[in-house]
């Protein structure tokens, strides 16, 4: 597992897409390493072609255009157009006339004399073992550059999925008449899906507000830590799913790429269920997905309307939340886990760590939260 992990590590650093994201006061390291291994090549033909008696002259200019041509290489790869690469593949069939016109030409106009085999053998293994010296030293610029910039990284989505883990509420909550479970397993650091459970202490209803953000990785975990600070400011004033909802929604309008699938519910002390949905997954109730109506996601449109429904809890009813995190894990033979299984897991699974395991065991894709309410006795009612 581990030199698989290096692996993918390397072909990453070295994918174009990588290199794109490289600052450039970064990226002169590697491209003097990228010289210093191609002009390798220079001395290689030499050795190979004539044995060692071409002139030191042509064999540094050979070798600094083998160089050139990689830098090349590398430029169009990481800031150019990726049209670019046809011209360089021609290129590389007219290098080796290139290299035979430029070479008679200094040896003309110098009038340079081929070397003893025997010096120009040794001179090209000294050139050799100085070229890829120097691309070693390089390389390992770049690199400690690299792995600094991924250091910096790693501290800021630790420090991220430290804020994460302490906006995210207790995993278990008890209430008069009421019993919440929650479990919560991103999929990378920093996962996208968010909730929050909100008691309401003067008439002892319950508001839970639960969502799936776009994207993954840092910036989701931002936009959730905002939404959250967001739900808590709203549920002050108005404690209403369709208020939150709105003021959400209101919260996310005009931000690039920021849109966010929800929903809110406030369960009374007695019971009493209003819910409010905006593209998220609908609820499921003892087993069985509530028949909720369409509606667009937070963030799309300033006028959007979520679906509302209402219902009652009683007493040992299951009302079982969840984001699409379970519903799209997949296996190794990209079979998703969908929701025939889901409905088929809800039968039997008596919580909701059952329902996240048997998701994150078939396997991970997305971040997985999931929420179960259970309706409990309440003396005197």
């Amino acid at each position: 597992m581990a030199a698989k992990s290096k692996l993918r590590y390397l072909k990453e650093l070295i994918h174009p897409e990588h290199l794109r994201a490289v600052p450039f006061k970064r990226l002169w390291s590697q491209l003097i390493g990228v010289f210093f291994l191609f002009s390798v090549v220079g001395f290689l033909v030499d050795l190979v072609y004539l044995k060692g008696q071409m002139p030191y002259a042509v064999v540094l200019v050979i070798a600094t255009i083998s160089g050139l041509n990689a830098i090349l290489w590398v430029v169009v790869l990481a800031r150019l157009s990726k049209v670019l690469v046809l011209p360089l593949i021609v290129l590389q069939f007219l290098l080796p006339l290139i290299n035979t016109v430029i070479a008679s030409w200094i040896t003309g106009a110098f009038n340079l004399q081929p070397v003893p085999s025997d010096r120009g053998i040794y001179f090209v293994a000294i050139g050799i073992m100085f070229a890829l010296i120097l691309s070693y030293v390089f390389f390992i610029i770049y690199l400690r550059g690299a792995g600094m910039e991924s250091f910096r990284m790693h501290n800021e989505l630790a420090q991220a999925q430290e804020v994460q883990q302490v906006i995210l509420p207790e995993s278990r909550l008890a209430l008069p008449g009421l019993l919440v479970e929650s479990e919560y397993r991103p999929a990378r650091e920093v996962g996208g899906d968010f909730f929050q459970l909100i008691p309401h202490r003067s008439d002892g209803s319950l508001l839970i507000v639960a969502g799936d953000v776009a994207g993954k990785g840092l910036k989701a975990g931002m936009l959730v830590a905002l939404l959250v600070g967001a739900i808590r400011t709203a549920a002050q004033y108005v404690p209403d799913p369709t208020a939150v909802l709105s003021a959400l929604n209101l919260l996310l309008m005009g931000r690039s790429d920021a849109q966010a699938t929800c929903l809110a519910l406030r369960i009374s002390k007695e019971g009493a269920v209003t819910l409010a949905n905006a593209g998220h997954i609908a609820p499921y109730l003892n087993g069985e997905p509530l028949p909720m109506e369409g509606a667009l996601p937070l963030g799309i449109i300033e006028s959007a309307e979520s679906s509302v429904m209402h219902f009652q809890l009683n007493d040992g009813d299951k009302l079982m939340l969840m984001s699409d995190g379970v519903a799209e894990a997949m296996n190794g033979q990209g079979q998703l886990f969908g929701f025939e299984r889901v409905h088929q897991l809800l039968r039997t699974a008596k919580s909701a760590t059952e329902v996240a395991s048997a998701a994150q065991t078939f396997g991970q894709e997305d971040d997985i939260s999931v929420i179960s309410i259970t309706r409990t006795a309440v003396p005197g009612l």
